[in-house]
């Protein structure tokens, strides 16, 4: 008897872009402290972008006439002690300070990205003093090192973002130096050489991106730490220079009214702060779930 069962058929393959989509879409969906995760960036990119132009208030504009009121209707987070609006201060604040942290760690994953790929694919002299200098900057208490870098260089912009990029180049360097060397005798390595591939794009194309997955996490995590340590500075006047409006100066100068009951000077920028670093960490066990192939099921 003939086989009436009709043929089967085949499916298109799914797009790569479209699976990327779905397998995000099913982290967010399964992992709902992921999503808070995301929709706090999302908060405070907007914060980020478009603060300064919603704030109601000229977050440099002082009334002495209105120093020190306490949160109201008018005043969201009440009033410093030159009676400038806290609120639009603490949103103004979110671009600079998302801006530090951001440049300095993108500038640290890229040095530490290239050294680390040099000494861990190539080894012998070029890897001993790799480790040697990386050696030399973590001996130093890495807030200790910050605070020396900004004070001899002058406590700009600029420079808070090198120094905290400096401290911050280890982390990279020493995770994917450590990647690149498990993988640099792999079988798709050799597999890529054999082909005809000059080591450089071997490294850069077949080995290097194997190292992302470990690296986005500790970018994430780098963010919120680059986040504490700008405001470190600025708290003991090593960082962003008044009146600009900065996260940490902003707890500092609000730590002088505390005793006097002013206590909202300090604890909405310290709470945003706060919020920001915590969005940062919780977004790291987003990423390593979301670059994780062992998830991909």
């Amino acid at each position: 008897m003939a086989d009436m069962t009709a043929p089967e058929t085949p499916r298109a393959p799914a797009h790569q872009g479209d699976t990327t989509l779905g397998h995000i879409a099913y982290v967010l969906r399964d992992n709902p402290v992921t999503l808070l995760a995301f929709a706090m960036l999302a908060f405070f990119l907007g914060c980020a972008v478009f603060g300064p132009a919603l704030v109601p208030y000229d977050p440099l504009a002082t009334h002495a006439a209105r120093a020190l009121e306490a949160p109201s209707w008018d005043h969201w987070f009440g009033t410093d002690n030159l009676g400038r609006d806290v609120f639009s201060r603490v949103i103004v604040a979110t671009r600079l300070d998302l801006t530090i942290s951001v440049a300095a760690v993108a500038l640290s994953f890229a040095l530490g990205s290239v050294l680390g790929s040099i000494a861990g694919y190539w080894g012998g002299w070029l890897d001993a003093v790799l480790n040697r200098c990386l050696d030399t900057i973590m001996a130093f208490p890495l807030f200790v090192l910050a605070m020396g870098v900004v004070a001899a260089l002058g406590n700009t912009v600029e420079n808070i973002i090198y120094a905290t990029a400096i401290i911050n180049i280890p982390f990279y360097a020493r995770l994917v130096r450590a990647e690149v060397n498990i993988r640099r005798h792999a079988g798709f390595a050799q597999a890529a050489k054999l082909a005809g591939n000059s080591d450089l794009r071997v490294l850069a194309v077949h080995i290097f991106p194997n190292a992302l997955p470990p690296m986005m996490v500790q970018v994430s995590l780098n963010l919120g730490w680059a986040i504490l340590n700008a405001a470190g500075l600025s708290f003991i006047g090593l960082g962003v220079r008044p009146p600009t409006p900065e996260w940490g100066i902003m707890v500092a100068e609000g730590a002088n009214f505390i005793v006097s009951g002013e206590w909202w000077l300090a604890l909405f920028p310290g709470l945003w702060l706060m919020l920001a670093v915590f969005t940062f960490n919780l977004l790291g066990d987003g990423l390593r779930d979301i670059v994780d192939p062992r998830k991909r099921t």
